[in-house]
């Protein structure tokens, strides 16, 4: 990402004001991530709020609170309107649904307890104003409990998901799905357009969040217990007999493209491709690097979530023990052979570090990728028109 860059600390880390100001407020505007789904009348004056109050810390429950009597208003409208006019309503949920998202930011955890009870509750209450919107389109989404016939250890027994099935055609039985898996910070009801996506193309979703974050059941601390929920996953799948197992195709996006890297190697005969957006698998546990990313393109501190996500009770731990516990490389896993794999991301990504992704060109079976010159983590706004044809061509190539 360039020396400069790498010893840079970026303005919005100074506090509610700049984090507005120099880095929220434009993507607000046009509706894009963090803010898909939202509207940016909703969160002006949340945020002039709290710069008026002085709220700096987005990890306080002053913070969190302060989204929540837009988002209950919004709602209320939304089941006010819901039985005349239900696609206003959706919008109206969706909005709800959107503070919700932005007021559990930046990070939550529910293993081995609930890391914020304040964050939960938003959590709680964005899933269940998201579903009252997801009831009302044609194509709904469903959330399935799939049983974790797989865990072993400290894993739970139960995997939330969610399945958004295409509309039924004539004669086709079983359609191919995506396995999208889920971010540090963006679950389960933060990928409507995703999944609209996938089913516009006949693909089912399959949505499930990673090992270490929201309601996964996989213990955080054991690498190998991302390769336990895919097998409960796959195996929920080809039971429940709606899903072509020939045609899946994996998508990980940030953090999950981590696991979207692991399952391309451990899984690769039961995959026919699988995409790591914004990957990191080894550069990114160096300890060097953890320290310098605290002050780069994420919205808050950085490390504090991944040390938690990975199963540390502190920071200091995280930075001296991850990367010989979570590497790819150091496993050796990386040698090993793999399905298709797209490498997706920014060269300017500060969180993920670019070289993680070249890395991968120099281990196993050749890859596949497309990365965007200065472009920030995930390769964004540019990225998904390389994905989407990508997808297109390994899901028609059999």
């Amino acid at each position: 990402m360039g020396k400069e860059a790498y010893e840079k600390k970026m303005a919005h880390h100074e506090g509610m004001k700049q984090l507005w100001e120099t880095k929220w407020r434009f993507p607000c505007t046009i509706s894009v991530y963090p803010f898909h789904d939202g509207k940016f009348e909703d969160f002006e004056p949340v945020f002039l709020e709290l710069i008026e109050k002085n709220i700096n810390d987005g990890t306080s429950p002053e913070y969190t609170k302060t989204f929540f009597p837009i988002a209950a208003s919004l709602t209320k409208q939304g089941d006010e309107l819901v039985s005349t006019n239900p696609v206003k309503a959706s919008e109206l949920y969706l909005r709800a649904a959107c503070l919700y998202r932005i007021a559990r930011f930046p990070y939550i955890g529910s293993f081995p307890a609930v890391n914020d009870n304040t964050k939960w509750e938003a959590w709680e209450l964005q899933k269940a104003v998201y579903m009252k919107a997801a009831k009302t389109w044609e194509q709904p989404v469903t959330e399935v409990i799939i049983p974790h016939t797989h865990k072993a250890g400290e894993d739970r027994a139960d995997i939330p998901a969610y399945i958004r099935m295409p509309k039924a055609k004539e004669g086709v039985e079983k359609v191919p799905a995506v396995l999208l898996m889920t971010g540090l910070d963006g679950y389960r009801p933060d990928n409507t357009v995703r999944t609209e996506e996938f089913i516009a193309r006949g693909w089912a979703a399959v949505v499930v969040e990673i090992p270490g974050t929201a309601d996964c059941p996989s213990d955080p601390s054991d690498p190998e217990s991302s390769e336990r929920l895919w097998d409960s996953v796959l195996a929920w799948m080809e039971k429940n007999g709606r899903f072509d197992m020939k045609k899946v195709l994996v998508w990980g996006l940030s953090s999950g493209g981590y696991h979207a890297v692991r399952i391309a190697h451990t899984h690769k005969d039961r995959l026919i491709g699988s995409i790591a957006q914004g990957a990191g698998v080894h550069e990114f546990f160096d300890k060097e690097w953890i320290e310098k990313a605290d002050g780069h393109e994420y919205p808050f501190l950085l490390s504090p979530a991944m040390a938690l996500k990975h199963g540390y009770k502190n920071i200091a731990d995280y930075k001296n023990g991850v990367q010989k516990k979570f590497s790819l490389l150091e496993s050796g896993l990386l040698d090993k052979p793999s399905t298709r794999l797209l490498l997706i991301n920014g060269t300017h990504d500060g969180l993920m570090p670019i070289e993680d992704s070249m890395l991968l060109f120099e281990h196993g079976t050749p890859k596949e990728a497309r990365f965007f010159d200065k472009a920030l983590h995930m390769g964004y706004p540019m990225a998904n028109a390389s994905v989407y044809p990508w997808m297109e061509s390994v899901m028609n190539s059999s």
